[in-house]
Parts: C-alpha cells; sequence; structure tokens
C-alpha cells in the first residue's frame, strides 16, 4: 500500500509538471496509473474506466486552475477564446459524460487507446508551421470544433491541451499563447464533467 502511495504521488507530481509546460491536466498519464492502481488493489469495478476517467478529471481542475492562474500572470491567456469557446467546450464534455456512461469498461479502453495514438503521432510529427487558417474559428465551424474538443477530452480524462492546443495553433495561434490558453480548456472541460459523473454515480 504504501509502494502504491508512493508511486501514486510521484505519478501526481509529474502529471502537474505536464499541466504547467504543456497546458494538458497530465491525464493521459493519469487514466492509465489510476487504472492500474484500481486494479492491483483489487477493486474490479464494472464501471472502471469510467471510474478512472472522472477521477483524472476531478485532478484536472486543481492542476487547470493553478496553470491558468500562472499563465494569466505572464499575460499568455486568450480570454476572448474561453469565452467564446467555453458554451461549446461545455456542451461537448456533457455529452461525452452521457455518452461514456453507456460504454462498457473495455470499450473506453479501446477508444483511450486510439485516440492517444492519433494524439502521440501529432505529438511525434506534427510541425509547428502547419496551418489551416490564419484566425481562430468562429461561427457554424467554432460550433463543432468547441464541443468536440470538450467531446473527446473527456473520453480520455484529459484537460483540453492535447487537442486545444493544436486546434489553436493551426489556426494562427502562437504556441506558447495556445498553451497558456488551453489550461482554460481544462476548467470548462473538468468542472461540468465531474459534477456530470457525479450525477450519474
Amino acid at each position: 500500500m504504501i509502494e502504491m502511495v508512493i508511486a501514486l504521488a510521484i505519478v501526481g507530481a509529474v502529471a502537474g509538471v505536464i499541466a504547467g509546460l504543456f497546458g494538458v491536466g497530465g491525464g493521459m498519464i493519469l487514466v492509465p496509473a489510476f487504472y492500474y492502481a484500481f486494479t492491483t488493489l483489487g477493486y474490479a469495478h464494472q464501471d472502471l474506466m469510467q471510474i478512472c476517467l472522472a477521477t483524472s478529471l476531478a485532478t484536472i481542475v486543481v492542476t487547470s486552475l493553478r496553470s491558468l492562474s500562472a499563465h494569466n500572470k505572464r499575460v499568455g491567456v486568450d480570454w476572448n477564446v474561453l469565452r467564446t469557446w467555453a458554451p461549446g467546450i461545455m456542451i461537448g464534455a456533457l455529452v461525452s459524460v452521457a455518452f461514456a456512461a453507456q460504454l462498457r469498461s473495455s470499450t473506453l479502453q479501446w477508444i483511450f487507446g486510439g485516440l492517444g495514438m492519433c494524439i502521440g503521432l501529432y505529438m511525434a510529427f506534427g510541425k509547428t508551421e502547419w496551418r489551416v487558417a490564419d484566425d481562430m474559428p468562429t461561427g457554424v465551424r467554432r460550433a463543432i470544433y468547441a464541443p468536440l474538443v470538450g467531446f473527446f477530452s473527456v473520453l480520455m480524462g484529459i484537460g483540453g491541451g492535447s487537442l486545444g492546443v493544436p486546434t489553436m495553433t493551426l489556426h494562427g495561434m502562437t504556441i506558447h499563447r495556445a498553451v497558456a490558453t488551453s489550461s482554460g480548456f481544462g476548467l470548462l472541460i473538468a468542472v461540468p464533467s465531474v459534477l456530470g459523473f457525479l450525477c450519474l454515480a
């Protein structure tokens, strides 16, 4: 038990560093770590993957809040993007909670793995100079993109940085400003999704 506590403390520290440096909540590390820890402790629940996602998202509330505060002090956050994207991201997150609640734990594992591979490939081979447009999506495009960021982030238990940062940099935002702004995505995703999982528990 002591070894497990130490291991989780180390994982939490690493996830916290990642949250600060890259604007993500560390869910890609926390979800597998929680799953391994709960399984090792003999916690075999039929909704174990959902529990891991919800637990990861709960930690993201804290890490994203601290990260957002730090980035805001350096005037790096694009509050206009956060304000205009907030409704769509939160709606997408809530829809994802309802969707995840209907799936088997094993199905969520496959989804997590597939999305993780896609994100990993982009991080490995994506170019900083890649551009889809010079400005952030507005109107119909924003109404599509924002919910998708929230939806897929919940399915991975992440704070939106892994999806939000590429979305913003592909639309002309500098990497530093995108990382700072994506820390706000974490709160927009984590708070409603955690409340949603609690209501469905």
